[in-house]
């Protein structure tokens, strides 16, 4: 017998959560304000790596509600600039326009960052962080990789997508269809693994396995 988790996504990003539905369908996942939790909740990414602002998020988010948690921390990394924007993807730029950047904004900036650049090899990060309690954390770490075009390309994704170019497709993930891009992502790849971790752990915690414990 399988039962189906509700998790807390820590996260206030609307399109990761969609994204996060495709992959896993089964489960019913709530952004921190749908689960009742302050709707400004927030983390201050103050780690030097993926797995310490995920870890922190889902610890942070945990602390507030009594669902499991997933924390998704992610970005891009392009080793031509020092492994820029990486940790600090999603905020890129800001220091120097003394605001947050949109999306368009961001990938403008970086494209003119590497306008002298030959070598323009990149790759996208993923660092998942499922929380099922204090006690109880898994992680999964993925990456997808490729190369940041010369322009914006596709309508598609979010964030990056239209300037990261994967040269065995052939397209940008901007261009790709959104269950072609949830089969290859850094995103699609490290959902996958949790995916297999919940059902496993649906059927190992589900109430007929705990008594067949108690029973042996």
């Amino acid at each position: 017998m399988l039962y189906f988790m509700k998790i807390v996504l820590a996260t206030g990003n609307a399109h990761k959560k969609r994204e996060l539905m495709q992959i896993l369908p089964k489960h019913t996942l709530l952004l921190p304000h749908e689960a009742g939790v302050a709707d400004n909740w927030d983390f201050d990414e103050t780690e030097d790596t993926f797995l310490g602002n995920s870890l922190g998020k889902a610890k942070s988010l945990q602390l507030l509600c009594d669902l499991p948690v997933l924390a998704d921390d992610s970005g891009l990394v392009v080793p031509a600039l020092g492994g820029e924007p990486g940790i600090f993807s999603a905020r890129y730029g800001s220091d120097i326009h003394g605001r947050m950047l949109g999306d368009t904004e961001r990938n403008h900036y970086l494209l003119n960052k590497m306008k002298h650049l030959t070598d323009r090899t990149a790759f996208f990060v993923c660092c998942m962080t499922l929380m099922l309690d204090e006690h109880r954390i898994f992680t999964i770490q993925e990456t997808l990789h490729g190369e940041i075009q010369y322009a914006l390309s596709g309508n598609g994704g979010f964030g990056y997508d239209p300037i990261f170019y994967i040269p065995e497709i052939g397209c940008t993930t901007a261009e790709l269809r959104e269950e072609e891009k949830n089969h290859i992502s850094h995103r699609g790849r490290a959902g996958k693994g949790i995916s297999a971790l919940l059902e496993y752990l649906t059927i190992t915690d589900a109430p007929d396995a705990l008594n067949i414990k108690r029973r042996i």
